[in-house]
């Protein structure tokens, strides 16, 4: 649905690099602003000052470079990651919708909660589909979407993703470094994947937002440094399956702990023995296995993905396994180290907590004991067992530290 009368972003420019290089996100409520701003450096370099004083370039895969008119305060966050990551920027109240809400906020009222921050800004508009005519009436300063996601969808053709940027605002989104799977076809040669630290390190460039980045990032690093120190030498860690439970089919959807993407930036870096190391997976990262197969495993952990999601009924799921002929012979299930775990959709917030909560349930005499499932929000940890600081958290994200 192109409109005829001019809009705010009439003056989008085309730089040449992929299908949104060089695109101008004017920004509703900043037009005519005298204030000017000579964004920082930050160390990847990637933010450059361009032909106004107030306007800025970010580049990032796959959409090129994309420069801003001022910061984005209209936001469609397609994705959990992207809503923790602008939150956890201090821009939460810019993310006006999602793709579903009852799919993308469950995990972030899981965490949040336990900050002294305001979570007004969960409520947010439901988007339902990518459909054009939905995203013109978003009107967005920019879309948090993957262009290349886009791309292999039916309705959406390169000429549609480019009238949307033209005329809307532009797609700023990296979704296949989740786990690394291979991109559309048109994309291969030059997508470029990124941890999730380098991801929510561009969409600070985005929201000008670096110092901020720099702090949640000493944060992690801290929390890195203690948790590495204290790990056991490598034949003393457990083996450990990470799962998603198929109850309708008897069997188990089970993903490699260590392999790369942010899906697995709660686990990696804890460097626990994978019993599925050597499993040849699907095109999306992972297989289906029955439960002969899992007792053949037979981890010493067992944690189960999207446990804090509100994708199934943990309790229901547990009892499950636990009364099954051969599940119930499991080794994890016999220590209770039957654990539901996080959201790998994550970002800077989630990922916090759940290297938290991972550590607890891969090394509890480490780290202390993890307290168990609750439901509706992270358990309570008393402040000697909390292996980050949540008051250093909440004043970064609230532009108090």
């Amino acid at each position: 649905m192109p409109r005829d009368e001019p809009t705010r972003r009439d003056y989008v420019k085309y730089g040449g690099l992929a299908l949104g290089g060089g695109l101008l996100a004017g920004c509703a409520g900043t037009e005519g602003s005298e204030t000017t701003t000579s964004p920082e450096t930050t160390p990847t370099g990637t933010t450059t000052t361009t032909e106004t004083d107030d306007s800025y370039s970010v580049t990032m895969s796959p959409m090129g470079e994309v420069t801003f008119g001022a910061v984005p305060q209209n936001v469609l966050a397609g994705s959990t990651n992207y809503l923790d990551i602008t939150a956890a920027l201090g821009h939460g109240s810019a993310a006006k919708s999602t793709s579903n809400p009852s799919t993308t906020t469950p995990s972030l009222r899981y965490y949040y909660p336990k900050l002294d921050v305001s979570t007004d800004w969960l409520d947010l508009e439901k988007v339902g589909d990518y459909g054009k005519e939905v995203l013109y009436e978003l009107d967005s300063d920019v879309h948090f979407v993957d262009p290349a996601y886009l791309s292999s969808l039916d309705a959406w053709s390169d000429a549609d993703i480019r009238e949307v940027e033209e005329n809307v605002g532009p797609f700023f989104g990296n979704m296949y470094s989740r786990k690394h799977r291979q991109p559309p076809e048109g994309y291969r040669d030059s997508y470029q994947y990124y941890t999730l630290w380098e991801l929510t390190a561009k969409y600070a460039e985005v929201f000008q937002a670096q110092e901020r980045f720099e702090r949640l990032s000493d944060l992690r690093a801290s929390l890195m440094s203690d948790v590495r120190s204290e790990l056991p030498a490598e034949n003393e860690r457990p083996t450990v399956g990470m799962v998603y439970p198929r109850l309708s089919e008897d069997a188990f959807y089970v993903h490699k702990l260590n392999q790369p993407g942010y899906f697995f930036a709660h686990t990696r870096p804890l460097r626990a023995t994978d019993v599925f190391a050597d499993i040849q997976t699907s095109e999306y990262g992972g297989k289906l296995v029955d439960y002969e197969t899992m007792l053949e495993a037979d981890p010493d952990v067992i944690i189960m993905n999207h446990g804090i999601s509100s994708y199934y009924d943990v309790p229901k799921v547990k009892e499950s396994i636990r009364t099954h002929s051969v599940g119930s012979q499991l080794t994890a299930v016999q220590n209770d180290r039957l654990y539901a775990s996080g959201n790998p959709r994550q970002g800077p917030v989630m990922n916090l907590f759940q290297l938290e909560m991972t550590a607890k349930q891969f090394y509890p005499d480490i780290f202390g004991a993890w307290p168990g499932y609750a439901a509706d929000t992270y358990p309570d940890i008393p402040a000697e067992e909390q292996l980050f600081d949540r008051q250093r958290l909440a004043d970064i994200i609230n532009g108090e530290a």
